[in-house]
């Protein structure tokens, strides 16, 4: 009989993680709660009168409406402001709706899930996910469902819920055990959260929060969904050997040969969340039909298609997506400013673009295979899409406000100077310090499991206080993101943990939670060590982030 998922089927550090962790409010509280401490110590710090003194480096390259804005004179001079006062609860109450409506990464996600629903819903993201790893090669079985595994993040839950269950399926028709299967698609998704070729909504989340937290030093700071794109896409290729490594030489010999066998008989008794996804794996477990690939071939001529109307818009002289001006050519040719200048419109046009390509390409796949008979089908898909979008809403109503709060009482920058200074009286150099976060974010990830969520309560201190240092909001997000992926596959509180351990009970009756951290763990400790590595190396070189972003920052 399957074991339930409970904190007390297990010992030690990862039942007190996750009793800890599930004694935590829910997200949208925990800002709540943040939003009352905050009132409460902004109170305290304007009482006893705490303010701190920007550097003169700092404040000449600060704009005069900067300066008003945190009321900072010109000896420097930055002082707490209590949210008590009769002019914040002003603000806060009447600009209410604009507070929620202006918080940037809400217009980035919802634009880019409006497409992704569309590719979702018409079956497109899970049949280009079977198809990519459904014929491999034995030899290249598992380096291909990593990679297929991390691009399959762009499918959000979709990767979830198609490719490990796929994974145990083709291992074993290999003749390899299924749980590699498993273990290598888990590290992948989860594991591999951030790693991609490709742009996709997490990065339209995590950088707009970064945005918001950059504005505290630089008004309307040019933070792009691209301000990522070099640094996931080596991840991407760092992890695959990772995974690889791990997978065949140090899972499988412990795992032994496969002796055959499902344990079908034990999935009646898998839990109500699994009966709602067995169409998804009964799809699983049966090749493409005729159907599906002609469809795939028609997405994938449509997918060309918008590649190359974007392309269109961004080559030669006076399109659309390039300005000219920022960079003109003389001052090009001799050196006095980049290209990427003039790719400025392009990037921040990816938004529209992968909402374009989506929309478009599940369109022709969904057309092709009979799920969508006109475009009233599409609209309900989108609007599908943004059902599914509601907690995300509530909980960006309860960020924006806890970030916007943050911002009026001055303690944000406050406590970015106060940082910036330990970390300059540390005199450890920026890429260690930049180890550090990495570190911090992995442990932090073992207690709050939303990425988005933690990133919103921690970058507005964190960005501003590492661009006093000299690190970008771009790098900054960057090193977050490694610690918070290479800790996804021990977690109790992932919300898809139960979920795979249910995958694994299907082939192996009575695969516990430990047996299943057991696997895990020497793929989070790997991982977050060459995430670890990497981010050092490429922040000592000073590698450029994408999108024309840099390591480095100054005012």
């Amino acid at each position: 009989m399957n074991q339930p998922y409970s904190a007390t089927n297990q010992r030690g550090v990862l039942a007190w993680i996750e009793r800890t962790g599930n004694a935590l409010p829910d997200p949208v509280f925990l800002f709540v709660y943040l939003i009352l401490g905050v009132i409460v110590i902004s109170a305290l710090a304007a009482l006893f009168g705490v303010s701190e003194t920007l550097g003169p480096e700092i404040l000449s390259g600060m704009p005069d409406s900067q300066k008003a804005r945190f009321g900072i004179g010109a000896d420097g001079v930055i002082t707490a402001q209590s949210l008590l006062s009769p002019g914040n609860l002003q603000r806060l109450l009447v600009e209410m709706p604009k507070t929620f409506t202006h918080f940037h990464p809400l217009g980035m996600v919802l634009t880019v899930m409006l497409g992704a629903g569309v590719a979702e819903r018409t079956g497109l993201f899970g049949t280009a996910m079977r198809a990519a790893v459904s014929n491999a090669p034995k030899y290249l079985l598992t380096p291909l469902v990593a990679f297929i595994a991390m691009m399959g993040n762009l499918a959000a839950d979709a990767a979830y819920v198609v490719l490990i269950p796929l994974g145990a399926i083709i291992y074993a028709a290999a003749g390899r055990h299924p749980i590699l299967g498993i273990a290598a698609a888990f590290a992948g998704v989860s594991g591999g959260f951030s790693a991609n070729l490709l742009m996709g909504q997490l990065d339209a989340l995590l950088l707009g929060i970064t945005s918001e937290a950059a504005n505290i030093l630089v008004e309307d700071y040019p933070v792009n969904i691209a301000g990522n794109w070099y640094f996931i896409a080596t991840m991407l290729f760092i992890y695959v050997p990772v995974i690889w490594y791990i997978t065949d030489k140090v899972i499988e010999p412990k795992l032994g040969a496969w002796s055959g066998g499902t344990g079908e008989a034990n999935a009646e008794s898998a839990d109500a969340v699994i009966d709602t996804l067995s169409e998804s794996d009964v799809e699983a477990r049966q090749g493409l039909t005729d159907i599906e690939k002609t469809g795939l071939k028609k997405a994938g001529l449509a997918l060309l298609a918008v590649c190359a109307v974007w392309a269109a818009l961004a080559l030669g002289p006076g399109t659309p997506l390039i300005n000219e001006a920022a960079c003109p050519t003389a001052a090009l040719a001799a050196g006095d400013c980049s290209v990427q200048a003039r790719l400025t419109p392009f990037y921040q046009s990816l938004i529209a673009g992968f909402f374009t390509l989506f929309i478009v390409t599940g369109w022709v796949y969904g057309k092709a295979v009979g799920k969508v008979e006109s475009h009233r089908d599409i609209v309900q898909m989108m609007a599908d899409a943004m059902k599914d979008m509601g907690y995300y809403l509530v909980l960006a109503f309860a960020a924006a406000h806890f970030v916007a709060v943050f911002n009026w009482s001055n303690l944000g920058l406050i406590f970015a100077i106060k940082g910036a200074a330990a970390i300059e009286a540390s005199n450890l150099p920026l890429f260690a310090v930049l180890g550090v976060m990495v570190v911090f974010a992995g442990l932090l990830n073992l207690f709050v499991g939303s990425a988005s969520a933690k990133w919103a309560f921690l970058a507005p201190v964190i960005v501003p206080m590492l661009m006093l240092s000299g690190v970008s909001p771009e790098m900054a997000t960057a090193a977050y993101r490694v610690g918070d992926g290479a800790t996804n596959v021990i977690t109790p509180l992932n919300f898809y943990f139960p979920l795979v351990l249910t995958f694994a009970q299907r082939w192996v009756p009575g695969f516990g939670i430990g047996s299943l951290t057991a696997i895990m763990i020497p793929y989070s400790i790997w991982m977050l060590f060459t995430g670890l590595i990497l981010t050092m190396i490429w922040a000592a070189l000073g590698v450029p982030l994408g999108g024309g972003a840099t390591v480095g920052f100054s005012m």
